[in-house]
């Protein structure tokens, strides 16, 4: 049996305020933005590339807002991303690797150089860099 991920729920506060963040400062796409009632709220959101949306909105989900922790997307070229994203205004930290007790600035091997950040509701995200990714773009 195939599984594909497509949607993950991510629990936030306020809808337009995350939109703005996803959409404008990440730079995901909105695919959908479907009020069906005063009690729900639906939009849904997928970054360049991905096979997986965001989903956030209003009556979703019982989750808190910003209890979801260890989101992680994957980028070809991580100090072009974390430059782009602090640009955007987004509270990225500093390029991390993990030396085996613990994550420490500066890059590491091969996937093993990260970035991270919450959104406006607290909700943490991990930004990898992925070799894979660099072979398939020719970087």
């Amino acid at each position: 049996m195939q599984y594909r991920l497509e949607v993950v729920v991510v629990p936030v506060t306020d809808v337009d305020r995350a939109k703005q963040f996803y959409a404008e400062q990440l730079g995901f796409h909105v695919d959908v933005d479907d009020a069906r009632s005063e009690h729900t709220r639906i939009v849904q959101m997928t970054p360049e590339g991905s096979g997986c949306s965001v989903t956030i909105g209003k009556g979703l989900t019982d989750m808190a807002p910003g209890s979801l922790k260890g989101l992680q997307l994957s980028v070809a070229d991580i100090e072009e991303t974390r430059a782009e994203l602090a640009a955007r205004g987004v509270p990225v930290g500093p390029i991390q690797h993990h030396d085996g007790t613990g994550f420490v600035d500066g890059k590491g091997e091969t996937w093993n150089a990260f970035v991270f950040f919450q959104d406006p509701d607290g909700n943490s995200w991990a930004i990898q860099e992925s070799p894979t990714m660099r072979q398939e773009l020719g970087l």
